[in-house]
């Protein structure tokens, strides 16, 4: 039976460890984390976009504390309670669904409770209180800045960014772009290259 620590950010059983872990929005952080966790001695067997397992089933005391102290001076967090684990996913879930699985892309709702585990209520609910603004709000500045980043390579039209990025047309696209941003797309696109337009990094949304 797995057993969660007295925290509940080490979640163990008699194979693994897995921890939560917040901060972690690209590749480059997963990297980052897999290399901080075998330098604290760590056997990893997986590191993905908030979360890690490892062989060991559980840490001492000091070595959960340097481990702590560790990945926070990389600019990580090991996420330390239920409600703020569940509000990590749905911000996993949201970049996931944006990002990585058009695939899913027109069921948000299902993305959410696969990646949390709660019902999508209930997970939006704990997001709500967390972070003052809904997930569908959460959700579209994802979109925005998924959007103005395909727009600074330069080498999509819109209507293929909209295709990209999950918007039913063009116009959607548009229109959802200028209530965020005050530009329309190709206004952003020529503000970028005159160096009068930037972008959020991820975690910043």
């Amino acid at each position: 039976m797995d057993r969660v620590c007295s925290d509940n950010s080490l979640v163990d059983s008699s194979e693994y460890m897995e921890l939560t872990i917040a901060g972690m929005v690209c590749r480059h952080c997963v990297a980052e984390v897999e290399r901080v966790l075998r330098a604290q001695g760590l056997t990893v067997e997986e590191v993905e976009l908030g979360r890690a397992r490892v062989a060991e089933t559980e840490l001492s005391p000091d070595a959960r504390r340097r481990l702590v102290e560790a990945l926070e001076a990389s600019g990580f967090r090991i996420v330390t309670d239920h409600a703020a684990e569940v509000v990590e996913r749905v911000k996993l879930a949201v970049m996931h669904h944006v990002r990585e699985e058009p695939d899913c892309r027109l069921n948000l709702s299902a993305c959410v409770e696969r990646q949390t585990g709660e019902p999508y209520a209930v997970a939006s609910r704990m997001f709500s209180q967390s972070e003052g603004r809904t997930i569908e709000k959460y959700h579209i500045a994802q979109k925005v800045e998924r959007v103005k980043e395909l727009l600074s390579y330069g080498d999509r039209t819109v209507s293929e960014i909209a295709y990209l990025t999950g918007y039913s047309t063009t116009a959607h696209l548009s229109r959802q772009f200028k209530e965020v941003t005050g530009m329309t797309p190709s206004q952003y696109a020529d503000a970028l290259a005159a160096g009068k337009a930037s972008r959020l990094p991820i975690s910043d949304i």
